[in-house]
């Protein structure tokens, strides 16, 4: 029995194994000024995060994305000095219309449907399927990662 243990224990270590959670997906993705923060789960195999970006500009979008198909909706909830538009933050007005749809029935929370409550509060509204495995879904949901790449944390990230 304690030679069973002990090479599960080595195969184990040996693999690397380490099982992600939320708080390892908080990372900078460009060097001290781009990132992902704020994940969170909303349930049924759907995730959530804001990307921000803060070099001579600050933006902050959020990123839905329905694990298992991959189906993902990004848009802009605030911008300042990014481009010629005019800044603007509807942050507040954004997360209350996502978190309208995520107390209903999932069947009418769509991300379509999302998009289109979005729209007059949003800008860069944009519907995409994911190819990769985001950190949210392997943390949260990676048995539903179908044929998605899966996602690699990179240590120092």
């Amino acid at each position: 029995m304690r030679r069973v243990a002990a090479y599960l224990l080595a195969l184990t270590l040996a693999s690397g194994a380490q099982a992600l959670s939320l708080s390892d997906c908080d990372r900078t993705t460009h060097i001290s000024h781009g990132g992902e923060t704020a994940h969170r789960d909303l349930g049924e195999g759907r995730v959530m995060w804001t990307d921000w970006w803060s070099q001579e500009g600050t933006a902050t979008d959020i990123m839905i994305v329905d694990c298992a198909p991959g189906d993902a909706l990004r848009f802009r909830t605030a911008e300042d000095r990014m481009t010629q538009r005019l800044s603007f933050d509807k942050t507040d007005k954004a997360l209350a219309i996502v978190e309208q749809h995520q107390n209903g029935a999932r069947v009418f929370a769509t991300l379509p449907r999302m998009a289109d409550a979005l729209a007059p509060v949003a800008r860069d509204i944009a519907l995409s399927t994911l190819t990769a495995e985001p950190c949210a879904c392997a943390a949260l949901y990676g048995d539903l990662r179908g044929n998605k790449t899966a996602f690699e944390l990179e240590r120092g990230s």
